[in-house]
């Protein structure tokens, strides 16, 4: 049964395209010049279609019906910012090996991630592309898949009998990869155009660089491609180790500035598309193989990089779609949490230092976590002589959250109704609450910040009026609706600087916290903020 566009790239001669390595070559006009999708474009369903959809939808949580629907060699615009025309790269990029792993993949994505990668990569810079299979039981994976790899140029095919996760499964792609550099993405992607070669000038240039493309959206419901604008984001962590999405660094905007085409430093890698010199993935200890599945072994290898003297870049220039969804389509061998929960105990073992204490304040419950030995990770720690994680903080990410030079830094007591402010484990414009006192950190930890903030993690006590209810906000660093007074020896009150209003706890048995005309006889306004007990020490070695 033939496939689409299969006979086509049997009869592709990939060196009929001259020896320009920085021209990224479009080897053939294969996608259809209208359809579905194209150029990036939304599908949009009939309402038949569209209940069709609902069915298929948990295979994979995303519409599959719109995914079929559209080329597997569909169009992409250019996307990459403007200066990215004018800018010189080498011309001794070295060849790469493109490690995807995939677990139940839906075909539309898979094939489509792999027709993107050989479509927008200049031919003799692509030496294989590794398909890992981690033991996929879909119909569509077995022979189909054989056959598909067979009749595809440049694909190797690696399956795992047993399934073995993200982390080992890419260990064992790396292992049987010929290319000078890796380059690991994710099954469910659409490479664009000139993704590559920026990712390897810098690798050129610098070998202990690990390059990080631009990260677009394919959203899961319409499979539109949505180019990401402006000033680049880099990736960092929460208290809880949690990646997440942040400004560039004060250092970094001076830098670039105001070039948004311009390669930048980032503390952390998302960890689901880069590219690393081959030897130096190994040299700097690959991954730990003794963590589960997926999850934390983004954060860890971020720190590893950079504490043992590497770098992380994001490069505007080079930008690869991604198609995120909200939750993942099969189960997790073992559960959810207690796999993050082991894998991010590793990371604190080995890379956090007294910092450990801290994250242990953040998530109490870590501290009966089973982790296994860590000896051989602490070992390769020394081998390398790897820096501090102070170091870090310092050097690499000072707006960290993690920066402890703050004022106070534990729980937030009102003495009248010996309740502490808790965030009652809410999102963000959610209400806080007060809740009894546990001495135990988690959602009752927080901080009083250099910058006048009540933070807790990311988020910050908000209040955007007059006698309003106070929220979780995600903390912005302007001041503004954030910015409280906190008067230490005399009335102890949280005054709330715009509206110069006073934090209030209402009740005995309200567990609301609201902004209320400040009274000095009013005992609901009193707050204690003590430093916790268990951090006194690290607190102050490193406050300023």
């Amino acid at each position: 049964m033939p496939f689409p566009h299969e006979q086509l790239y049997k009869n592709i001669n990939y060196n009929e395209f001259g020896d320009d390595d920085l021209e990224v070559v479009y080897q053939r006009d294969l996608h259809p010049p209208e359809g579905p999708g194209e150029k990036g474009a939304a599908v949009v369903l009939s309402a038949e279609e569209e209940k069709l959809s609902q069915e298929t939808y948990k295979q994979n949580q995303f519409n599959l019906l719109i995914c079929d629907k559209i080329s597997p060699n569909r169009s992409l615009a250019d996307f990459r910012p403007a200066g990215c025309s004018s800018r010189k790269l080498r011309s001794d990029l070295a060849e790469v090996s493109v490690v995807i792993v995939f677990h139940e993949e839906a075909w539309c994505t898979l094939t489509r991630s792999v027709y993107s990668i050989i479509n927008r990569s200049p031919s003799r810079l692509i030496k294989e592309i590794v398909l890992v299979d981690d033991a996929s039981t879909k119909e569509h994976l077995k022979q189909k898949l054989d056959h598909f790899v067979a009749s595809v140029q440049l694909l190797k095919l690696v399956r795992l009998n047993t399934r073995s996760g993200l982390i080992r499964a890419r260990l064992a792609g790396a292992q049987v990869a010929r290319g000078e550099v890796l380059v690991f993405l994710d099954s469910h992607i659409e490479a664009s155009q000139g993704w590559l070669p920026p990712l390897l000038h810098e690798i050129r240039e610098d070998r202990t660089r690990v390059t990080v493309p631009t990260i677009d959206n394919i959203n899961l419901d319409t499979f539109q491609y949505s180019n990401i604008e402006g000033a680049p984001q880099v990736g960092g962590f929460t208290w809880s180790l949690t990646y997440y999405w942040y400004q560039m660094t004060k250092s970094e905007k001076i830098r670039v500035n105001g070039d948004n085409s311009l390669p930048v430093r980032s503390p952390a890698m998302a960890g689901g598309l880069f590219a690393i010199d081959r030897e130096y993935f190994y040299e700097v200890g690959s991954y730990d193989s003794q963590m589960e599945i997926w999850g934390g072994e983004n954060v860890e290898m971020s720190l590893r990089i950079w504490q043992c003297g590497g770098s992380i870049w994001i490069l505007p220039c080079s930008k690869v779609g991604h198609v995120f969804r909200k939750q993942s389509p099969y189960g997790w061998p073992g559960g959810v949490s207690n796999i993050l929960g082991k894998n991010n105990r590793r990371l604190a073992e080995v890379w956090l230092d007294e910092y450990k204490m801290f994250w242990f304040f953040i998530n109490p419950s870590a501290k009966s976590v089973e982790y296994g030995d860590v000896s051989e990770r602490k070992a390769l720690r020394a081998k390398l002589q790897c820096k501090s994680f102070h170091w870090f903080i310092q050097n690499v990410w000072p707006e960290s959250s993690y920066n402890l030079d703050v004022h106070f830094l534990g729980q937030i007591e009102n003495p009248q109704t010996k309740l502490c402010i808790d965030t009652m484990g809410r999102k963000q414009e959610e209400k806080v609450g007060l809740i009894r006192c546990h001495h135990q950190g988690g959602h009752q930890a927080f901080a009083f910040t250099k910058a006048n903030e009540l933070r807790s993690d990311d988020d910050c006590l908000d209040a955007s009026k007059k006698d309003d209810f106070v929220v979780l906000y995600r903390c912005h660093r302007q001041g503004g609706n954030q910015y409280w007074d906190y008067d230490e020896h005399a009335t102890r009150h949280l005054r709330h600087r715009p509206t110069n209003q006073c934090l209030s706890a209402i009740s005995h048995t309200n567990s609301d916290l609201k902004l209320e005309e400040c009274d000095p006889n009013n005992q609901f306004q009193e707050w204690q903020m003590e430093n916790a007990s268990q951090l006194t020490q690290l607190l102050e070695k490193y406050r300023t």
